[in-house]
């Protein structure tokens, strides 16, 4: 689907659509890379190139809008494609795999991400859904849904808080509170809810996804994690990979496999003390691992990222 002509050029009044996006993110985003803005939260990107290579990283739970250009983004075996005509929302942390397939010098890629609260927004779940919410079946990290041109008009107004003093302070969360609200109320609402819902299978998940994050290194029983999180081992496995694609223990060996990448191009850190670091007991298996999952040995794939210039989703 894509956004009518009007939400992209914002012939419409007080309806700036993603020309005005566009043009504010470029501001704040002058070169290549991710850029955190003075509002907490709050993201712009610029890359002026499509990424032959995927960007692995951890994604937060965070609503994505493209201004300009298209980007591909891979969770477990899924793959969502998104534009301006389409936004992406994230409803726990994940990592992926990110290619931008639409850039250029002259129109390069433009995004917005504003990372998402689940405490606000169990706060304004029960402003907007006063009678309770409606059952939903499907449990997922990663939605994709048209664009939505109020939404957009508000992420336009956020950044537009940066321009004048005292906006970002007083201003800014209120909007922040708008975006929320139209989400809450869009056509993802009662899955965006899920978020902030302590017994929902997906804030279940999610709080075992932020003890694997801090704990990674460690030996880890799904049994343990069901516990934790008061499911049986059988549902919270099923529950776990309805949501991020992935099984608990995938999920566990894509971070130490991104932490091991990370501290071997950071640290110059050799293959071998990095993968004991991040809690692997054979070097073997690790290099094993390590070239299914980036497609190439930790050597030859650090030596390559070494002479790149270092991107960011």
């Amino acid at each position: 689907m894509r956004l009518s002509r009007q939400a992209r050029d914002g012939e419409g009044p007080g309806e700036p659509g993603v020309t005005r996006l566009a043009r504010l993110i470029a501001a704040y985003a002058p070169h290549d890379g991710t850029f955190d803005l003075r509002i907490p939260g709050l993201h712009a990107s610029r890359f002026s190139r499509i990424h032959t290579d995927c960007v692995h990283a951890i994604q937060l739970p965070s609503l994505c809008i493209i201004a300009q250009g298209a980007k591909t983004v891979i969770v477990g075996q899924d793959v969502y494609e998104y534009d301006p005509s389409r936004m992406l929302v994230y409803s726990v942390a994940l990592p992926i795999a990110a290619q931008i397939t639409e850039a250029s010098y002259s129109e390069p890629y433009l995004g917005f991400r504003l990372d998402l609260d689940p405490q606000k927004i169990a706060e304004l779940v029960l402003k907007v859904y006063p009678h309770g919410l409606p059952p939903v079946q499907e449990r997922r990290a990663v939605y994709v849904l048209p664009a939505d041109a109020s939404i957009i008009n508000a992420a336009t107004r956020l950044v537009e808080c940066l321009a004048q003093p005292g906006d970002a302070e007083l201003l800014a969360p209120l909007v922040v509170d708008e975006i929320l609200i139209r989400l809450l109320r869009s056509s993802l609402g009662v899955r965006v809810a899920q978020m902030g819902l302590a017994e929902s299978s997906v804030h279940r998940v999610a709080k075992a996804i932020s003890w694997l994050r801090a704990n990674f290194s460690q030996p880890m029983r799904v049994e343990n994690l069901a516990t934790m999180v008061h499911m049986s081992a059988s549902s919270f496995h099923e529950h776990f990979k309805a949501v991020t694609s992935m099984s608990p223990l995938h999920y566990q060996k894509v971070l130490r496999l991104q932490e091991a990448r990370r501290l071997m191009l950071s640290n110059i850190m050799d293959a071998g003390a990095a993968s004991r670091l991040v809690g692997y007991l054979s070097a073997s298996q690790f290099s094993r691992d390590y070239g299914r999952f980036f497609g190439t040995a930790p050597t030859r794939d650090i030596a390559r990222l070494r002479q790149e210039t270092p991107l960011s989703v």
